[in-house]
């Protein structure tokens, strides 16, 4: 005999519809990606036998990416100063997400700073995306 299994059992997925962004204050709508990670060294200690006896910890590297709209990137570069995005001092980016349950996750990214300004654009493209690296001290995952 089978059990039926009751459809969504967690419920709905959080997804990019889902994310607010939040830049020097305002929540920004031309952003069409974020990445952000934060990498842990390990690394296995050994002694006596073939087995590791312990385990070392080295320095937390946080990492991370935005792509905004070029008009964006331009209001940015307006109020950056001498109008490089470089220049901007030391801010944070809080990533927002809100499940259909109003539940809120918030991750914030501490003391970013912008790293490139590229521009890239094609024919036939009817935006300009523009990717940008980020250098941050930390994240915040509560």
């Amino acid at each position: 005999m089978s059990y039926p299994i009751p459809p969504l059992i967690n419920g709905k997925s959080y997804e990019w519809a889902d994310i607010a962004i939040n830049i020097l204050g305002v929540t920004v709508v031309g952003v069409t990606s974020i990445d952000y990670e934060e990498k842990q060294g390990m690394e296995n200690i050994y002694g006596a036998g073939r087995f590791p006896v312990s385990r070392g910890y080295g320095k937390v590297e946080p990492t991370g990416k935005i792509t905004l709209l070029m008009e964006e990137v331009q209001a940015l570069m307006a109020v950056a100063p001498l109008g490089r995005l470089q220049d901007i001092p030391e801010f944070d980016i809080s990533v927002i997400y809100i499940d259909a349950a109003l539940t809120t996750v918030k991750h914030k990214l501490r003391n970013v700073r912008f790293m490139t300004n590229k521009r890239s654009a094609k024919s036939g493209d009817t935006s300009i995306p523009v990717e940008i690296d980020l250098i941050l001290s930390h994240i915040e995952w509560a």
